[in-house]
């Protein structure tokens, strides 16, 4: 599996648009097992994104997609800049494949 936890800095005031345009652009990516979207407790121009995927290059290929080329698109002129990135590798949790217990 392959997932990614990012922050994305928003033009003031556009944290709700852009939270609406990123859920409406992103259902239905195949191989993705979890996409959330997080308003920042802290600061009121700031996303969250947690993925999970299958593997990173389902990741890769949705980035090709119509809906999600389109959602960048519409995107792009109420992003300020991006946070922190983490690439991870999920291992348990609801919606994830149960993992093996140890012997």
């Amino acid at each position: 599996m392959y997932g990614l936890i990012g922050k994305i800095l928003c033009t003031p005031g556009q944290r709700d648009t852009l939270t609406a345009i990123l859920a409406h652009g992103t259902t239905g990516m195949p191989g993705c097992i979890s996409y959330v979207i997080a308003h920042d407790a802290a600061d009121s121009d700031a996303i969250w994104v947690t993925e999970v995927w299958d593997s990173q290059h389902s990741h890769q290929a949705s980035l090709a997609l119509p809906s999600v080329q389109a959602a960048i698109a519409k995107a792009r002129p109420l992003i300020a800049g991006f946070g922190e990135r983490v690439e991870t590798l999920p291992v348990a949790g609801p919606g994830l494949p149960a993992p093996g217990l140890p012997d």
